[in-house]
């Protein structure tokens, strides 16, 4: 990662490379388009509407979302083609929210079963716009998803609630690990997974037009023919757990979170004033500690509270001052744009601008 940190900053702050990010956005875009995808990044990852304008001028056919809050926040931002990728459980104010949503934006809603698909027909009925249901089928990640066979079931009962039922979509969880070959399985398990899906939507007569999966580790290994739409999220900014498996370099690292050196209780040892409360706590089988040091790659952050950071580094090497600036790439970047107020973009050893996360703490 190579942000020149500015002098002076308050920290802890997250900030964005926006040349890095520019190309990551730009890199994905076209190979989706050069291998025939549709391409629908997941906004949970950046919830910035800077972000996602850059995505949609980029040739986007949309957005993917995880929540109504955040499909809400991206509809005021003027985003008007959204998918809730999750298999909304509704109550009174959520349905209440979900049609007023339905009467402003194209809108597309995931269901994976019976009982769903009839609560999402009762709250959408009589809706000005229609309303896209895509089934959701678990292809490996042992999350949500109805199995392949049972796709066709919950697509009837969504059908006969009167709700346009078009295609199928998942998420391959299982498609992280530290090699190419764990990638290259998931995309198989999700292209017959997602194969015997629309195939029992089209038995039932059925139209499916969209076949929808694809995640960061797994874009590129997707081979044109049963999927039509990919939904990655973290490559906008990439984080250490993309590092740590293979499907980034250090110099596709698009955000970190700046700390600032509060303590230098031994040579080997420092501490930050960044703790969970910015960073998250996710840890990650791939990556040893809480992030990745990128002045310090041999460092590891050994602890993690609310609002400090314990670094250790090899014997020999030469750690900061106090004082000084030191920035950790978070083991998983969705959690830490949750939590942040804005983004600040940084060139030059400047802050020449600052990004709102638009969907902040959307969580419902």
């Amino acid at each position: 990662m190579a942000i020149p940190l500015p002098d002076g900053l308050a920290t802890p702050a997250l900030v964005v490379d926006p040349d890095v990010l520019d190309r990551n956005v730009a890199r994905m875009a076209e190979a989706s388009r050069a291998q025939g995808f549709a391409l629908r990044p997941h906004a949970k990852s950046h919830k910035c509407a800077r972000i996602a304008d850059r995505q949609l001028r980029s040739g986007a056919r949309g957005l993917s979302v995880a929540t109504i809050g955040e499909a809400e926040a991206f509809a005021r931002a003027g985003v008007d083609d959204l998918f809730i990728a999750y298999p909304v459980w509704l109550d009174a104010d959520k349905a209440r929210r979900l049609r007023r949503l339905a009467d402003d934006v194209a809108l597309r809603v995931g269901v994976e079963s019976v009982e769903g698909a009839r609560r999402l027909g009762d709250a959408l009925r009589g809706s000005d716009r229609a309303v896209e249901v895509l089934v959701e089928v678990d292809s490996g990640s042992r999350r949500t998803g109805v199995r392949p066979d049972a796709a066709g079931e919950v697509g009837k009962a969504a059908a006969d609630e009167g709700l346009d039922v078009v295609g199928v979509f998942t998420f391959p969880g299982h498609g992280y690990g530290h090699d190419a070959r764990a990638r290259e399985r998931a995309a198989r398990d999700e292209e017959r997974t997602l194969g015997e899906a629309a195939q029992g939507l089209r038995d039932i007569g059925l139209d499916v037009r969209v076949v929808s999966g694809g995640s960061t580790p797994t874009v590129g290994q997707w081979r044109p023919g049963a999927v039509n739409e990919l939904r990655p999220g973290v490559y906008v900014f990439n984080d250490a757990t993309q590092l740590a498996i293979g499907t980034c370099g250090v110099a596709d690292l698009a955000l970190a979170a700046v700390a600032t050196v509060i303590s230098v209780p031994a040579p080997e040892r420092f501490v930050l004033d960044v703790g969970s409360k910015v960073l998250g706590s996710d840890r990650s089988p791939w990556v040893a500690g809480h992030g990745y040091l990128p002045r310090f790659p041999e460092g590891t952050v050994t602890g993690l509270w609310e609002h400090h950071a314990v670094v250790r580094l090899p014997e020999g090497v030469r750690g900061p001052r106090l004082g000084s600036s030191v920035a950790v790439v978070p083991n998983h970047i969705c959690t830490p744009v949750n939590l942040a107020d804005e983004l600040l973009v940084v060139r030059d050893r400047e802050v020449v601008d600052r990004w709102q996360v638009t969907a902040r703490g959307t969580n419902t």
